[in-house]
């Protein structure tokens, strides 16, 4: 199969570029964008006029709730959520039931992708120790050697700092990053909200930022230690950025990350009670929430990640600090981070990077490029279209998403993955 992408906005995610070029694709590869290749007849031409051409987006973290919580969700709805939103590639963590702590698991979730269509890529993040109970580390090198990418152990405890840091060196021998979600479960407890003024008015049990910065500063400290690559995920709050833009100064081999959502709501947005507003880390100040931003624009922020969270109806049907925490966000993932463009934060070219080249790097993915001899995964945006986010649109099985009725431009018009058109 040939094919030929025209007349649209092709973006350089490498080097935070833009311009306007035809895309040659034969089977699922690049094979040129330079110009049309000798003898190239294509089977298929889609005209891009009036579109952004973009590397399909690549998203290191991901729930598809398999194996063990398919009343939530399953691999095949996720992966054609992610895939029809543009997202080719998604990073799976390891806190399915069982957990991704031996190949075996591995490899039957690799077999499932496959029956459900291959309908984008997925890869896996193992268990950073066995059941992620926080105290017999996993099997590393076997995870490794059947594809695990990195490892973690998701928001689950380590059982005491000497473990964490055996486990930080076992997995940098290994050269494997280490992904850290920093919590401090004795400071969090059973919490629901931002430690604040409103917190208090309205009796939610609070989340004080010291729950992410306490645990943060002692993961920094086991870095310098063992000099494990460590990617921190999901932060939430100024102090948080200012530590990782400190860290990253002195030469540590760290990245960092941050929820979509995490840069548009705030602690005030959860005084309807709105479950599906419920999310650890909580939503912030104002203040924090303009760190984020600020950290994102200077490069102390590598990437964004969608952190989707997909739950059936009953798990947000409770009272607010009842609700399972999480977020659906495959479906407003996109046009969610076009509006920090529109919004001034980040121009076109350097937003394309933080949701396709950057986190493709971090975990050293073959992804988030287009480029000659590169896969063919390709997301096609119409920058104009508008459009209203509406519950029963929703293609992920979750349909617990915050940004219900918000209006949105930048629509995903088409996704290739390995050079086949994703199917609604």
């Amino acid at each position: 199969m040939k094919t030929i992408i025209t007349n649209g906005l092709l973006f350089d995610s490498q080097h935070a570029r833009s311009a306007k070029q035809n895309i040659y694709i034969e089977n699922n590869l690049i094979i040129s964008i330079e110009g049309e290749p000798e003898n190239f007849t294509a089977d298929q031409v889609i005209d891009a006029e009036g579109c952004w051409i973009l590397p399909g987006l690549v998203d290191l973290k991901v729930r598809i709730r398999e194996p063990g919580y398919t009343r939530k969700a399953t691999l095949a709805s996720e992966t054609r959520a992610a895939a029809l939103n543009g997202i080719t590639s998604i990073c799976i963590p390891p806190d399915s039931s069982p957990s991704v702590d031996h190949a075996a698991l591995v490899d039957q979730i690799h077999h499932n992708n496959l029956r459900a269509g291959n309908q984008c890529h997925i890869y896996i993040v193992g268990a950073l120790t066995k059941n992620l109970n926080g105290e017999i580390l996993a099997n590393m090198a076997s995870l490794k050697n059947r594809g695990c990418v990195a490892v973690t152990n998701s928001l689950y405890p380590m059982h005491n700092n000497l473990i964490q840091r055996r486990a930080m060196e076992y997995a940098s021998g290994l050269n494997l990053t280490v992904v850290i979600q920093p919590i401090d479960h004795s400071l969090m407890a059973n919490g629901c909200a931002h430690e604040s003024a409103f917190s208090t008015r309205y009796g939610l049990a609070p989340i004080p930022e010291a729950a992410e910065t306490a645990a943060l500063a002692k993961d920094i400290e086991l870095v310098a230690q063992t000099g494990a690559k460590t990617h921190f995920g999901q932060l939430s709050c100024a102090r948080s950025v200012e530590m990782i833009r400190q860290a990253k100064q002195n030469g540590l081999p760290i990245t960092a990350d941050c929820a979509i959502h995490q840069l548009f709501l705030t602690d005030q947005d959860i005084a309807q009670f709105d479950t599906n507003k419920h999310v650890i880390p909580p939503f912030r100040s104002q203040r924090d929430k303009e760190a984020l931003r600020a950290g994102l624009a200077d490069g102390t922020i590598d990437c964004l990640c969608s952190d989707h969270q997909p739950h059936e109806l009953d798990a947000k049907l409770q009272p607010f600090p009842s609700s399972e925490p999480g977020v659906s966000s495959l479906d407003s993932y996109l046009p969610l981070a076009f509006k920090l463009v529109d919004e001034g934060v980040l121009s076109k070219e350097l937003l394309v990077q933080k949701i396709t080249y950057n986190p493709a790097q971090i975990f050293s993915l073959p992804a988030g490029k287009i480029e000659k001899g590169e896969l063919a995964d390709i997301c096609i945006v119409k920058p104009d279209e508008l459009f209203q986010l509406e519950t029963e649109k929703l293609i992920s099985a979750g349909k617990n998403n915050a940004f219900i009725n918000w209006n949105f431009s930048y629509k995903v018009i088409q996704t290739l993955v390995a050079g086949k058109l994703a199917k609604a």
